[in-house]
C-alpha cells in the first residue's frame, strides 16, 4: 500500500496547480487530486497538472459532487448526455495522469421524494457507469458519505447484485459521522477498497492530522489489512483542521511509520 496526501487538505488554500508543487516538496509520493471547478475539468487543465505533478503519482481523481454527478444518474437523457460529457473529460484527466480511479459521492440526499433504496433501478445505472469508467481505463470508486448516496452500510450490498465489480473508497471521518463503524463499512466493502481517506479526531471531537488525535490506527491498518487492502491512503482533511502546511508532512510520516507495522 502507499500512504500519500488529497489536494482536497489544500482546498481555499492553494489551487490545484500550486498544491502539486507544494505535494512534491513535502514528499507526498502519491495524491488524489481534487477538481472543484468546471475550468478543472478541460484537457488543458489536465496538460497543466501533468506539467506540475513533478515525480507524483497521481491514484485518483475526485469532482465536486454537485457539478455532475448527481445528473448521471438523471431520468432526463439531456441531462444524463450532458453529465457523461464532463465525466469523460475527467476520465481524460484521469489518463493524462496516470490515475487508475475515480472517487465518486453520486447523488446527494437533499431531496425527500427520491427513493434512495431503489436498488435495482441506482444499481443497474451504477452498472452503465462503471461500464463507461472501465471502457476508459478507469476504476468507478463509490465512496462512503453521510450526506450521499452510500450513507449506510449496506448500500453497496444491494446495488453489488446489479452492478459486479464496482470499487471502493473508504473515508473515515464520513463513517463517524454517518454513526455507522468504520470496522463495519471494511467489512462490507473487503477487497473492494481502492483508497482510504485518513483523519484524526481529537478528545472534543475536531478533525486533526493523522497523529495528533485519539484515533486507533493501529486497529484501522490492522483491519486494511485483513482484507487485503493494496491501494492508497490519503491525508484527507479541511483546511481550517491544522495550522502551518508543514503540517501534513507529520501525518505522512506518522501514517507510514504505521503502515510499516503491517504491510
Amino acid at each position: 500500500m502507499q500512504v500519500g496526501i488529497s489536494t482536497a487538505s489544500l482546498f481555499k488554500r492553494q489551487y490545484n496547480e500550486d498544491a502539486l508543487i507544494t505535494l512534491n516538496e513535502l514528499d507526498a509520493k502519491v495524491v488524489e487530486i481534487f477538481l472543484g471547478s468546471y475550468c478543472e475539468y478541460t484537457k488543458d487543465f489536465a496538460s497543466l497538472l501533468k506539467e506540475r505533478k513533478g515525480n507524483l503519482q497521481v491514484h485518483s481523481i475526485h469532482t465536486l459532487n454537485t457539478h455532475f454527478e448527481p445528473q448521471l444518474f438523471a431520468d432526463n437523457p439531456r441531462a444524463i448526455e450532458d453529465a457523461y460529457k464532463i465525466l469523460e473529460n475527467c476520465l481524460h484527466t484521469a489518463n493524462t495522469l496516470g490515475a487508475k480511479n475515480y472517487t465518486l459521492h453520486g447523488i446527494a440526499r437533499f431531496k425527500k421524494d427520491i427513493l434512495y433504496n431503489n436498488y435495482e433501478v441506482i444499481g443497474k445505472k451504477f452498472e452503465k457507469l462503471n461500464d463507461f469508467c472501465l471502457s476508459k481505463g478507469v476504476n468507478l470508486c463509490l465512496e462512503n458519505v453521510e450526506w450521499a448516496y452510500y450513507n449506510r452500510v449496506g448500500f453497496l450490498t444491494e446495488i453489488s447484485k446489479y452492478c459486479k465489480g464496482l470499487k471502493t473508497c473508504l473515508d473515515v471521518k464520513q463513517a463517524r459521522v454517518s454513526g455507522d463503524s468504520y470496522k463495519d463499512y471494511i467489512n462490507e466493502m473487503q477487497n473492494t477498497i481502492q483508497t482510504v481517506h485518513v483523519s484524526d479526531v481529537d478528545d472534543f471531537g475536531k478533525i486533526c492530522i493523522p497523529g495528533k488525535g485519539v484515533f486507533d490506527f493501529d486497529d484501522l491498518f490492522m483491519r486494511l489489512s485483513d482484507v487485503g487492502f493494496n491501494g492508497a491512503m490519503l491525508i484527507e482533511v479541511y483546511s481550517n483542521n491544522y495550522g502551518e502546511i508543514g503540517e501534513l508532512k507529520d501525518g505522512l510520516n506518522f501514517l507510514r511509520d504505521k503502515a510499516e507495522k503491517y504491510f
